[in-house]
């Protein structure tokens, strides 16, 4: 992607979600549901923004899950690629 095309995304939220909405490749959007930032609410937006997301909420995970509780993320990421 050009430069000024990437600028325009990043500047124009309705061409973000556009573009984003054309995406056709499935989407893993995993969030912990201990993180503060970005917390599960604004990660399941951000899954809504692709027509194929998974949404996925690891329980008593922060921000970095697969510390958290690596057997549990790894088990769920690589069910999504199966």
């Amino acid at each position: 992607m050009c430069r000024t095309a990437h600028r325009q995304l990043v500047l124009t939220p309705d061409a973000t979600r556009d573009a984003l909405a054309g995406v056709k490749a499935p989407v893993l959007v995993l969030a912990g549901a201990l993180d503060g930032g970005p917390r599960p609410a604004l990660a399941r937006r951000a899954a809504e923004a692709f027509p194929a997301a998974e949404f996925v909420v690891q329980s008593g995970a922060g921000h970095y899950p697969w510390l958290d509780d690596p057997e549990w993320f790894v088990r769920r990421v690589a069910a999504f690629f199966s």
